[in-house]
């Protein structure tokens, strides 16, 4: 499944219920859960048992959680409901119809992939410990580029402070165009000035 290894390929349900009893969600928690989420299963175990990767002392295995959805849209409290429960590093496949977007939370924020019809997706393992293979799985999910030496933490915080500068520079240049008072106008094309300083920074 998903381009892996045979070997990789499991099948263990989840069942919901189960989850409840052990963890008890609050009931606007579970509400959410039940609303958008109809069942859950392992699908894919990658570790040394597996695959000829080796642990090390941050991830011993990575685990394909496939999530059939009752709803297009998934709702990061339910990923992070989940993650948070479950201490595994987890990548969920989040299935609606024939489409399957991954998510994962990583730095504390829940990264989504892109939605694509289900036989398109094709990982490829990379990386010499479980560690960097799970790293280059969540950079392929979240189209984001690894630079050597850099943590993914770091790259995903970046990335975000980035994409808000870049947001900020875009709205000022908007109000900056429109403005007919030319001190106002000023004060924005320097405000842009500084954002723009930050931006080369980061």
């Amino acid at each position: 499944m998903f381009g892996l290894p045979k070997t990789t390929e499991i099948n263990k349900q989840l069942p919901k219920k189960a989850i409840f009893e052990k963890f008890k969600p609050s009931t606007s928690d579970r509400k959410l859960f039940d609303e958008q989420i109809n069942r859950l299963s392992i699908v894919a175990e990658i570790s040394p048992q597996t695959v000829s990767i080796a642990a090390d002392e941050h991830v011993a295995a990575i685990y394909i959680i496939l999530v059939h959805m009752k709803t297009v849209d998934c709702d990061k409290k339910n990923i992070i409901f989940l993650s948070k429960l479950i201490d595994q590093n987890m990548l969920f496949a989040l299935q609606y119809e024939d489409n399957i977007k991954f998510a994962v939370y990583r730095a504390n924020r829940v990264l989504m992939s892109d939605n694509r019809p289900i036989d398109e997706w094709r990982f490829k393992l990379k990386g010499l410990n479980l560690k960097a293979t799970w790293d280059a799985l969540i950079a392929d999910i979240a189209k984001i580029e690894l630079v050597e030496g850099k943590d993914l933490d770091e790259i995903i915080i970046q990335n975000e402070l980035k994409e808000k500068l870049k947001k900020q520079i875009l709205m000022l240049k908007k109000k900056a165009m429109s403005e007919k008072q030319p001190r106002r106008k000023w004060d924005l094309d320097e405000e842009i000035k500084q954002l723009e300083e930050q931006l080369r920074g980061v």
